[in-house]
């Protein structure tokens, strides 16, 4: 019985005819969707070298877990409305004190435009910008130093200050048993006598 059944699905085999790849795959149904965060990564790296953006915020609440630690995180400040075809874009950005805010705007919208239409060909149908501060440079790697970057700095700084102040009490207690040997040795030196 075995045997008749393989020979059966053997000349069914026979029987089909023969299609190219791409006929199989189309008969293959299924949808892909994305998760909001994958979205949200294409567009944080997407958009980290356009001159003028100094950062994505989303304000101190949104960004705690930044000021607290230095993280990685490029999609923070980052919100997404993820469809089957669109996607809807929100952020909040800090751009550089003296550049064109409008035309950083329309890069930032032209990148994320186009990078996430080439990896998944889903269209960006809206990219709500809000412009929340304009920075130096100089005034934003201030505002970035984190309260970690903070606590590494003053345990450096207190480090420093307790080597220095145990090295001075090693000085004083050599200088006091220097003075204390001498007068060992002058005491010992009038007995003598």
């Amino acid at each position: 019985m075995v045997d008749n059944f393989e020979n059966n699905h053997v000349n069914e085999k026979a029987a089909a005819p023969k299609t190219s790849d791409q006929n199989v795959h189309a008969d293959v149904k299924g949808d892909v969707t994305y998760d909001d965060k994958v979205i949200q990564k294409i567009i944080g790296v997407a958009i980290e070298q356009i001159d003028g953006l100094l950062t994505v915020d989303g304000g101190f609440f949104s960004n705690a877990k930044e000021k607290l630690v230095n993280t990685d995180d490029v999609t923070a400040g980052i919100e997404t409305e993820v469809g089957k075809k669109q996607v809807a874009v929100d952020m909040d950005v800090v751009i550089e004190y003296g550049r064109d805010i409008t035309d950083v705007a329309e890069k930032i919208r032209k990148v994320i435009r186009d990078e996430v239409a080439k990896m998944t060909h889903l269209d960006v149908i809206e990219v709500n910008i809000h412009v929340v501060d304009v920075k130096t440079k100089a005034e934003f790697e201030k505002d970035s130093e984190t309260v970690q970057d903070k606590v590494t700095s003053a345990a450096k700084t207190t480090g420093e200050f307790a080597s220095e102040q145990t090295d001075k009490a090693k000085d004083a207690v050599n200088r006091g048993t220097d003075k204390a040997q001498e007068k060992i040795e002058n005491n010992q030196d009038t007995r003598v006598k």
